[in-house]
């Protein structure tokens, strides 16, 4: 048990250390990019737009046929790499 304790306090340590990079906002100029582009692929509206892990994500983007969907984007290109149904 003795070896365990360590091991489970680097842990929440790294944890928190990750959390901190995490769910970040867009600066308003590339927010404005990315809400064109969603516009231009049929998406009506959404509920938030972070960078998170390197990828910009988008939180139940919702298209013109009223599916919802939560998107990945390059932060680059802003091209939808994935895009996971609802």
């Amino acid at each position: 048990m003795r070896l365990t304790t360590p091991l489970l306090a680097l842990t929440l340590i790294a944890g928190t250390g990750l959390a901190a990079h995490a769910d970040e906002k867009l600066p308003p100029d590339q927010q404005a990019k990315v809400e064109a582009m969603l516009k231009q692929e049929g998406f009506t509206k959404w509920k938030e737009i972070e960078l998170d892990d390197g990828m910009i994500e988008v939180d139940d983007a919702i298209d013109a046929n009223g599916k919802q969907f939560d998107l990945h984007l390059d932060p680059k290109t802003l091209a939808i790499v994935k895009r996971k149904a609802e």
